[in-house]
């Protein structure tokens, strides 16, 4: 039988989008909203977190680099290195905002926040 989800070293992306997010304090931060892929090399470049809001009403969005986010199985979800505080002053967007992925507009201040290597090669 064929894993269709996960394997030791392979997970799906659709089982990844609505992990739950949680600070190193063990605090709930948010979930995994959706993954950017690079078109070029296939490697996960940042994951959207869902943060806030009552039922999708307020609801913000911040891209967190793949990078900064370690799997803890304990917790059953995904850890970064960040407080409440510093996700709140972290750039963030609404669904109904652009964010400007193709001119790389937000890639400075969300590396910055998460003291992460930035992902594009320039």
């Amino acid at each position: 039988m064929v894993a269709l989800d996960e394997t030791t070293s392979l997970i799906a992306a659709g089982k990844v989008t609505g992990t739950r997010v949680f600070n190193t304090d063990g605090e709930a931060l948010g979930e995994i909203y959706d993954l950017m892929i690079d078109k070029q090399s296939g490697k996960i470049a940042y994951a959207v977190m869902s943060f806030g809001g009552f039922l999708s009403i307020g609801e913000r969005y911040h891209p967190l680099p793949w990078n900064s986010l370690k799997y803890d199985t304990r917790q059953g979800g995904y850890v970064v290195g960040l407080t409440r505080q510093q996700l709140e002053g972290a750039p963030t967007f609404a669904q109904t905002e652009h964010l400007g992925w193709a001119d790389h507009g937000p890639e400075p201040g969300i590396h910055g926040t998460h003291k992460a290597p930035s992902y594009w090669p320039f």
